[in-house]
């Protein structure tokens, strides 16, 4: 979270001339409830169950530029079934960072905290190592929108190359 996820998938997108689609932003008009009070009344585990399903059947397969939210990663499985799915980029910044992006947030229901930066530093300390199996990760601190979206791009390009000759190998 506060990375820059959704602001650089929708430059992206709108780049590249396909659809964005948010996850956090989808999952909210499916339950129709902010997914802070989802929190509150059901569990995180059962928003990461939601999040399973987004990715496996609300999706449409191709060519859509997607923003996952930060723990989506984390269950045992998630990885592999983004990368079945594309591309995986991971953006990372500095708590410093993250808290400057999210301070004036209400609906982040993980730093509903008396100390949110100490809770920053908890999540990325046990998410990091995830996030480095996840994809290419790119450091977003200090880095306008056109710069990550450059790298991105240059990310994608090579990452997609090498699927298409893995799978064509495969059916090779």
């Amino acid at each position: 979270m506060g990375t820059g996820k959704s602001a650089l998938g929708r430059m992206l997108a709108n780049r590249w001339h396909r659809p964005f689609l948010d996850t956090d932003h989808m999952i909210e008009q499916r339950i129709k409830m902010p997914i802070r009070e989802y929190f509150e009344k059901h569990s995180e585990a059962a928003f990461r169950a939601l999040e399973k399903e987004c990715i496996e059947q609300w999706i449409p397969p191709g060519g859509t530029v997607i923003s996952c939210g930060g723990g989506l990663v984390i269950p045992e499985g998630m990885v592999d079934l983004l990368k079945s799915r594309g591309v995986v980029v991971c953006l990372f910044a500095s708590p410093e960072t993250i808290l400057r992006r999210t301070r004036h947030s209400n609906h982040r229901p993980l730093l509903k905290s008396d100390n949110p930066e100490a809770r920053i530093k908890e999540l990325l300390e046990k998410r990091e190592p995830i996030y480095m199996r996840s994809g290419t990760g790119i450091l977003t601190d200090g880095r306008n929108l056109l710069d990550l979206a450059s790298a991105v791009e240059r990310i994608y390009h090579r990452e997609a190359r090498g699927y298409a000759a893995q799978k064509a190998t495969k059916e090779g």
